[in-house]
């Protein structure tokens, strides 16, 4: 039972009878709760919106938004302490075809990208998208498959003339660190938050007064406490597995979401940079 779950029944005796109705719905329907908008929550439930925040507010809450995020958090400790990790990299051994390999790998990328584009909160992608387009210089950092994604979003940043560094050697991001300034902006990637590497380096472009921004999994960690900003992932993968490949898509979500952001919010001035650089690359298509 998550921290949620016995909170409402604590204070269950306490809330008014409409919240009551609330909290009973709740607790018999944590699925839709999580899945369902505040308008078809008051539908099923048939109490009203108003009251919904009222019951998100009396467990703490700043509304519905903040109570799901919490709750999704908590489902996700809950699923990771019930499957026990193990060094038996589960992600491959199980599937008996590869029919079923491509039925996993389609479901994990989807629950990925799905359950990541749930937790985002639009005016912090926006406030980041802003701080790229007026940022002096742009640092990414990502070592791994993490690596992988910082260069997807380097070569994006290129193609509207923002003035990004990246480099996939660990040694040169330790060299180009010492350049941040306040002015830049710096991005992290890391899926655990906990790479001993990335987070030295979040530490010394906060030192240096860069706007530290983090693309992390979802939750407490190391790299989210560094970060002025933190861009949330999500994805449904064991503790040990094969390779980074749901997580990996989920960064990959949230850097086309910000990039795309990005775009939309400064097209006048971007879109002659996307014009030239796709004439460019069009002339050496097959």
């Amino acid at each position: 039972m998550t921290d949620i779950e016995i909170k409402t029944r604590s204070i269950y005796d306490e809330l008014s009878p409409a919240e009551q109705k609330v909290a009973w719905y709740f607790l018999q329907n944590l699925g839709s709760v999580f899945d369902d908008p505040i308008a078809v929550l008051a539908e099923k439930s048939g109490v009203s919106q108003v009251m919904w925040v009222r019951f998100c507010k009396s467990l703490g809450f700043s509304g519905l938004k903040d109570m799901k995020k919490n709750l999704f958090f908590q489902l996700s400790q809950k699923r990771a302490e019930a499957s026990a990790p193990s060094m038996d990299f589960l992600d491959t051994r199980t599937y008996s075809s590869v029919e079923g390999i491509i039925s996993g790998v389609e479901a994990g990328s989807l629950e990925a990208i799905r359950s990541t584009a749930q937790i985002q909160d639009t005016a912090k992608i926006e406030t980041v998208a802003a701080k790229i387009a007026q940022a002096d210089c742009v640092r990414l950092f990502g070592v791994g498959a993490s690596g992988l994604v910082a260069s997807d979003l380097y070569y994006k940043l290129l193609r509207v003339d923002v003035d990004a560094v990246f480099c996939t050697d660990l040694h040169v991001q330790l060299t180009y660190i010492t350049g941040s300034k306040p002015g830049d902006v710096a991005i992290f990637f890391s899926n655990s938050g906990s790479t001993t590497e990335i987070l030295e380096l979040a530490q010394a472009a906060r030192d240096r007064g860069a706007c530290v921004v983090a693309v992390t999994k979802y939750g407490p960690n190391q790299l989210a406490d560094l970060a002025d900003y933190v861009l949330p992932t999500s994805s449904p993968e064991l503790q040990f597995r094969s390779g980074a490949t749901s997580s990996r898509l989920a960064a990959l979500f949230v850097v086309d979401v910000l990039f795309t952001t990005l775009c939309n919010k400064n097209y006048s001035t971007v879109a002659k940079s996307l014009a030239e650089s796709y004439s460019q690359c069009s002339k050496h298509h097959a």
